[in-house]
């Protein structure tokens, strides 16, 4: 059986959701993997959105916590709000109180990548205090460390992420994903795709 990799993420300027397909091609490039990109509920009304000049969001499926525990491997983005992550994904894992008590996620690996405004808006404080959310769940936190080679050493150029995961800058909103931060999203989903794997097989032994 195929394992499943759930590429989970809320993106309210499209900077995390072009990590997130990035990771999907990285995640799906593994054999035997299938990847698949869900987004987490708004919790904005529409008019809050649009003054605050949000596109519309894309055709990906919203996910329910329910279908969590169907993957095999989780990767969960998000923009940060001061230094944590957005308020809409927080409200999503707030809602998995029902897979707490039954810990259905526990012993599942987990990833996280996300977006910042600026180089001191929360690329290392934002994954790591949302490492929390997986400790209680269970989950099995697996960064990507510096085995993206030397790319994690690029200091001429403004580049997002860290150890713990892909990351970007949106500046005002209008800076995009450069190509070294789509390479470091494609890496995370290619690596963490084939720990994912590994742990399934050894777990059906």
């Amino acid at each position: 059986m195929a394992t499943k990799v759930y590429i989970v993420y809320y993106s309210m300027y499209g900077h995390v959701e072009k990590l997130a397909e990035e990771i999907k091609k990285g995640a799906a490039s593994v054999e035997g993997v299938e990847a698949k990109l869900w987004q987490v509920p708004e919790t904005l009304p529409e008019e809050v959105l649009g003054k605050m000049g949000a596109p519309p969001k894309s055709d990906v499926p919203i996910i329910t916590p329910n279908e969590l525990p169907e993957a095999d491997g989780l990767l969960l983005g998000f923009p940060t709000r001061f230094g944590l992550m957005a308020a809409q994904f927080k409200a999503f894992m707030d809602a998995t109180g029902g897979l707490w008590r039954t810990q259905a996620l526990a012993g599942k690996p987990a990833g996280i990548f996300y977006s910042t405004g600026s180089q001191g808006g929360g690329q290392e404080t934002t994954p790591l205090t949302s490492i929390t959310q997986l400790v209680h769940h269970g989950l099995i936190f697996v960064p990507i460390g510096y085995t993206f080679g030397s790319g994690m050493f690029e200091i001429e150029n403004v580049k997002g992420g860290s150890p713990y995961g892909a990351g970007t800058y949106a500046g005002d909103g209008s800076r995009q994903p450069t190509e070294l931060e789509l390479a470091q999203a494609f890496h995370q989903g290619k690596y963490f795709a084939g720990i994912a794997k590994k742990l399934k097989a050894s777990s059906s032994q």
